[in-house]
């Protein structure tokens, strides 16, 4: 897999994205697309080291795990703009990702990086419209 996505990385439209995702991905290769962890891939080892954006080497999960921690509040910021994207709609949407912002602050603590807590906060950081809340009330009645 490594050798394909080397390839792909020579071509200027792709090289920004992909100098930030591979190493992500190469330090994740121990699992298969169904999550089960291997050794090999197709009779070769398979090799988890990769030298991420900050020049940090890191070679596998467990070390992936410990860089992703070192950038945690970003993390949790990126997933919260993105869970916000998901979730939004277009009358909604807060400008400028306003409501990831206040979401970030609203689980600053480690312990609320929580998925269930990124989207409670997502949730009740938003603006939402009157209609839509009274349209839920007068679901919830019926």
């Amino acid at each position: 897999m490594r050798e394909k996505m080397l390839e792909h990385r020579v071509r200027a439209d792709c090289v920004q994205c992909h100098r930030m995702m591979d190493p992500i991905g190469f330090a994740l290769e121990n699992f298969d697309a169904i999550g089960l962890w291997r050794s090999h891939d197709e009779g070769s080892p398979i090799d988890a080291s990769a030298q991420v954006f900050d020049n940090t080497m890191v070679d596998g999960p467990m070390a992936l795990q410990q860089w992703v921690t070192r950038y945690s509040g970003q993390f949790v910021r990126v997933g919260i703009e993105k869970l916000d994207d998901v979730c939004a709609r277009p009358r909604t949407r807060l400008p400028g990702h306003a409501a990831a912002s206040a979401a970030s602050r609203a689980t600053s603590a480690p312990q609320d990086n929580r998925f269930s807590a990124l989207v409670l906060a997502v949730r009740s950081k938003r603006a939402v419209p009157d209609e839509y809340e009274n349209a839920e009330t007068s679901r919830r009645d019926q």
